[in-house]
C-alpha cells in the first residue's frame, strides 16, 4: 500500500511593517542679527559708553577708580526703587506721576516718626509702609473704580503730596533724631558692597519674582495689554489695577526709606526731581532684553545706563546742563524707538 502524505499547509508568517526612515533632524531658524540688535542694543551701547570714558584722558582713572563705581551705583540705588515703583502701573498700562511725591512723603513720615515721636526705627519704617500702601490704594480707587484719568490722578495726588511735605516741614530739613542703624544703611558696606544697592538689588530681585515668575504677573500684562480681552478671560481687570497701584505705593515707600538712610536727612523736596531719571530708566527698559514692555532686568540696564553717562560726563568737565539735556534726549529716544516698535508690530 502506498503511502501518501497531505501537503501540510505552510506556517502563516505575519507581516511585519517596514520601520518608516528616520526623517533628516530639522534645521534650525537662523538667528536674526536685527532681533538681537533690537534686543540687546542697549546692553552693546551701555558697554560702549563704558569703554569710551574708561580709555578718555580726562577721565580714564577716576572712571575706572572702584571708588567711583560705588559710588555711582549707591547714588542710585534709590532712583532704581523708584523706577521699580513705576514698572507695576506701567505693566497695566498707566503712568503713576506720584511715586516720587510718594517717596519723599514717606522720607519724612519715617524721620518726623523718629525725631519728633521718638517711635523706634522699625515702626517708623512700618508707618512709611502704610503710608504708600494706603496713597497708592486711594489712586488705585480713583483710577480703576472711579474712571478718573490717571495723568490727572497721579499729577494731583503728586502736587498735593509736595504742598503737604512743604506744610509739614516748613521749607526744612529734619536731621535730628535719625537712627544711625538707618543711616548706616545708607553709607556702610555689606561684603564690600555698599549696603543700600544690596537692599535695592532684594527688592529688585522680589519685583522681578512678582512680575514675571506669578500668575499675578501675568494678569497684569495681559491687562496692561488689552483689558477687555482680559476681562473677557476672567481676570478682574479692576482688582489688577488697584493692585498694581498698591504696589507701587509700598515700593515708592521703600525708596522714600532709602532715600532718608542716604541722605541722613528729610528734606522739603517734592520728589518730581526723583521721577524723571525713573521715568526715563522704566521707558529705556521697553526698548532691551523684553522689547515692547518694560522689566526689571531692562529697568537696571536703563539706570546703568543714565548713571554711567552722566559719571562720564561729569568727570571730562561737561557743563551741568549737558547731563539735562542727555538724560531728556535719552526721554525722547526711548519713546520713540518703543512707539517704531509697537507701530511694525500691529503690521
Amino acid at each position: 500500500m502506498t503511502m501518501t502524505s497531505e501537503p501540510t499547509a505552510a506556517a502563516a508568517v505575519p507581516d511585519v511593517p517596514t520601520p518608516a526612515p528616520t526623517p533628516p533632524p530639522a534645521a534650525r531658524p537662523p538667528v536674526r542679527v536685527g532681533a538681537l540688535v533690537e534686543r540687546y542694543g542697549l546692553v552693546l551701547v551701555l558697554l560702549g559708553v563704558v569703554a569710551f570714558f574708561s580709555l578718555a584722558p580726562a577721565s580714564g582713572e577716576a572712571f575706572r577708580s572702584p571708588a567711583n563705581w560705588l559710588a555711582l551705583t549707591a547714588n542710585q540705588a534709590v532712583t532704581l526703587t523708584v523706577a521699580l515703583a513705576l514698572l507695576f502701573p506701567m505693566a497695566a498700562g498707566f503712568f503713576d506721576f506720584s511715586v516720587g511725591a510718594v517717596a519723599a512723603t514717606c522720607s519724612v513720615i519715617t524721620a518726623a516718626a523718629m525725631s519728633a515721636h521718638q517711635f523706634p526705627l522699625p515702626v517708623a519704617i512700618g508707618l512709611a509702609l502704610l503710608a504708600g500702601v494706603l496713597i497708592g490704594g486711594l489712586q488705585g480707587v480713583l483710577v480703576a473704580y472711579l474712571q478718573m484719568n490717571p495723568f490727572i490722578a497721579t499729577l494731583g495726588t503728586a502736587t498735593l503730596l509736595g504742598g503737604g511735605i512743604f506744610a509739614y516741614t516748613g521749607g526744612l530739613q529734619i536731621t535730628q533724631g535719625i537712627s544711625p542703624s538707618l543711616t548706616a544703611v545708607g553709607s556702610g558696606r555689606w561684603a564690600g558692597l555698599p549696603s543700600i544697592v544690596v537692599v535695592s538689588v532684594v527688592l529688585a530681585a522680589v519685583c522681578w519674582f512678582v512680575m514675571a515668575q506669578t500668575a499675578f504677573g501675568r494678569r497684569l500684562f495681559a491687562v496692561g495689554s488689552n483689558a477687555a480681552a482680559a476681562r473677557l478671560v476672567g481676570v478682574d481687570v479692576r482688582r489688577v489695577q488697584l493692585s498694581a497701584f498698591v504696589l507701587s505705593g509700598l515700593v515708592a515707600s521703600a525708596a522714600g526709606v532709602l532715600l532718608l538712610a542716604r541722605q541722613g536727612a528729610a528734606t522739603a523736596d517734592n520728589g518730581m526731581t526723583m521721577l524723571f531719571p525713573a521715568l526715563t530708566a522704566v521707558l529705556l527698559s521697553t526698548i532691551v532684553i523684553d522689547v515692547g514692555r518694560p522689566s526689571v532686568l531692562g529697568t537696571v540696564i536703563g539706570v546703568l545706563f543714565l548713571a554711567v553717562s552722566t559719571s562720564g560726563l561729569t568727570l571730562i568737565g561737561s557743563p551741568a546742563w549737558v547731563s539735562q539735556v542727555f538724560s531728556g534726549a535719552a526721554l525722547l529716544l526711548a519713546v520713540g524707538v518703543a512707539g517704531l516698535g509697537r507701530l511694525r508690530r500691529s503690521r
